[in-house]
């Protein structure tokens, strides 16, 4: 009696103390959730409200309705002829072809440089490349219009107002090597000396080997490419005063300004302006999200 007397409290305290880990644990899920649910309505919250706008009536956009009562789908075909999209959305694509197609032939050649190759001077310049990562792009938009000014003057054709001035000085980016370098490390050796033994070079070895295997970093390099140039503002308006080569985005800011009060069509154009982008995202997402996750996980 003795001892099953001395046991039970024992085995009580070891109960309790089970039951206080698992609430703090159940407590702590319960908060992770929160915070989860929260960011999700943070973010999608905007998206929808720019949706529902742009099926809403101009009395019910401008009044305290979230959800139109009848989805006006002639908003878009509106907005698409009053802004003028079909003269800038081929523009758009034009520039977003130009300036990706340059990063993945320049971009991988300098990562695989970085990531496979021994010479004088490497860790210095990736040391400088990246420290390129810490600038604002602000600060690069004098020089690169001076640069792109002068060799206009001296060039063939002229580059302000013209597809090189807002498509090669994004043609070298930073973080695409930087992110493909961190990919390639990750090839097994074995694989190179493989292809030594077969005759192979770094050219051969590069198109043979490395870039098959690296379909989900390439993707997302793609992604990444796609949706900067197809955004891209500022730059556009620095280096054109016409619009037979600006982008779709700075047809979507005269439209802002001309649609003045209409915030339906308004948020028409700006469901336009975003489609392409959701609809890559969408047919890459497998590759994206695998590129973005074994991107980094060797340095």
């Amino acid at each position: 009696m003795a001892s099953l007397s001395n046991s039970s409290p024992l085995k009580f305290g070891s109960r309790s103390a089970k039951a206080g880990t698992r609430t703090r644990i159940e407590l702590w899920m319960v908060f992770t959730y929160a915070v989860l649910i929260l960011g999700i309505v943070i973010a999608i919250l905007p998206f929808f409200w720019m949706v529902s706008t742009s099926l809403m009536t101009l009395s019910e956009a401008t009044g305290r309705t979230f959800v139109p009562a009848s989805p006006q789908w002639s908003n878009f075909g509106e907005a698409w002829n009053t802004g003028k999209f079909s003269e800038y959305f081929p523009n758009s694509v034009q520039i977003v072809l130009i300036t990706v197609s340059g990063q993945i032939v320049f971009c991988t050649l300098a990562a695989y440089a970085f990531a496979r190759m021994k010479f004088a001077g490497k860790d210095f310049l990736f040391s400088a490349l990246l420290i390129t990562l810490m600038l604002p792009q602000a600060v690069t938009w004098v020089p690169n219009f001076i640069t792109v000014t002068w060799l206009g003057r001296i060039g063939p054709f002229p580059w302000i107002n013209n597809w090189p001035a807002l498509t090669i000085p994004f043609m070298a980016s930073a973080f695409t090597i930087f992110m493909l370098r961190q990919f390639f490390g990750q090839i097994p050796d074995e694989l190179w000396d493989a292809a030594q033994i077969d005759g192979a070079g770094h050219l051969r070895y590069l198109a043979q080997v490395v870039l098959p295997i690296s379909k989900a970093a390439l993707m997302t390099v793609i992604i990444f490419g796609f949706v900067g140039s197809w955004n891209s503002l500022a730059w556009p308006m620095l280096v054109t005063n016409t619009d037979e080569w600006r982008p779709i985005s700075a047809g979507l800011q005269h439209f802002l300004d001309e649609a003045g009060a209409h915030v339906h069509l308004q948020m028409a154009g700006a469901v336009i302006t975003i489609l392409p982008i959701l609809l890559v995202y969408l047919l890459a997402q497998r590759q994206f999200t695998e590129g973005i996750a074994t991107s980094g996980l060797k340095g």
